[in-house]
């Protein structure tokens, strides 16, 4: 016999960071209940998180999180006999964030994946649709580029960038065809602005624990020739989940595309800086080649906390806007605060929890 659910609102990449906060943001709001796809691998951390997430709210009963076993990699998000055709709004949140992801993992589970989750949405008729991005599907584009740029002929990174870009491309290709969705693009996602708290120690903390790793009386970072032209975009999970909390609740947002990125962000060496200065060390940047600092890194990368793919960014060209976000979230009190701001706390919450490892969720 079918079991089917009543749920009306459908989440992947749950229990992830930021899908933990957000389907709690949602739940706070009244609109339980939801479905969660889960990979088998993390159900009992899903249900731990489902728990506390319930326990917080006032009002929300147990049953507000329910949870689904399957995988965006397979036909029909592999539910089996699970029906949800109920669902009407549906956030898509499940990828893999890794810049050194394989081809084919970032291809099976950013593009295939997403290909999946649209027809699931085409089978159910939703009348909304919710696709988390990133800034990054710009790839290497040299120059500002805002909401209305996609397809622009660029060249990327790594598999994470080109996988993620192709995930959007579909997307906005069934906007096109009538899909209402909303796309969010999120620059680089640090930890919690007020308590620092992360699950996973990669990107811009590359950097931090390659500095802690060293004397504070003498650390050595990179710069390269592009470093000082360059910026390093990066937002804290508090403001993505509170600005898609509030834009995915306005009927107004169907058919756009934000940029949840620092419309004012901190050029890489002041970057490095102002991260010393939190760490209490004193730095000494090495002027060299991308070449010779991948090789370096690669070498260094078994003793200490390194990725060579981060040294893309070292010299990244492309600047990021967000005029449309700037525009819709006027008024609401979300904004984003200066990385100078709650940097300490971003430090101190690695000290504290110096455990947790670079690994994604697949």
């Amino acid at each position: 016999m079918v079991a089917v659910s009543d749920a009306e609102v459908f989440f992947t990449g749950f229990p992830g960071f930021l899908g933990s906060a957000l389907l709690e943001r949602v739940l706070a709001r009244g609109d339980g209940p939801v479905a969660c796809l889960v990979q088998s691998t993390y159900l009992e951390t899903a249900r731990r998180r489902a728990r506390e997430i319930t326990a917080e709210i006032d009002g929300v009963d147990d049953d507000a999180v329910r949870l689904y076993e399957g995988d965006v990699t397979e036909p029909d998000l592999g539910l089996g006999d699970e029906s949800l055709e109920r669902v009407r709004e549906l956030y898509h949140l499940a990828a893999v964030y890794d810049l050194a992801v394989d081809r084919d993992l970032a291809e099976a589970v950013n593009v295939r994946g997403t290909e999946n989750v649209l027809e699931f949405a085409d089978d159910r008729d939703v009348n909304r649709f919710h696709y988390v991005s990133t800034c990054y599907v710009s790839g290497r584009y040299d120059g500002v580029f805002t909401e209305d740029h996609l397809r622009e002929g660029q060249r990327f990174n790594n598999h994470y960038e080109e996988t993620k870009y192709r995930a959007e491309v579909a997307v906005q290709d069934r906007m096109d065809a009538g899909l209402p969705a909303t796309i969010y693009r999120p620059a680089i996602v640090v930890g919690d602005s007020r308590t620092g708290e992360t699950d996973k120690y990669d990107g811009p903390y590359y950097l931090l624990r390659l500095l802690l790793a060293q004397p504070e009386w003498l650390s050595v970072a990179f710069t390269l020739a592009g470093s000082s032209d360059a910026e390093l975009n990066v937002v804290p999970r508090d403001y993505v989940v509170d600005a898609i909390a509030h834009l995915s609740a306005s009927e107004e947002t169907v058919g756009e595309v934000y940029q949840l990125c620092d419309p004012a962000p901190l050029p890489v060496p002041r970057f490095v800086d102002t991260l010393a200065e939190a760490a209490g060390h004193r730095t000494v940047t090495l002027p060299t080649t991308k070449p010779i600092a991948r090789a370096v890194s690669s070498r260094l990368s078994s003793s200490l906390p390194l990725e060579p793919a981060t040294l893309d960014y070292l010299d990244h060209p492309a600047r990021y806007a967000c005029p449309k976000t700037l525009q819709a979230l006027e008024g609401s009190g979300v904004e984003v605060l200066p990385f100078e701001s709650y940097v300490d706390r971003l430090v101190a919450y690695v000290l504290e929890n110096p455990a947790i490892g670079d690994e994604p969720m697949v």
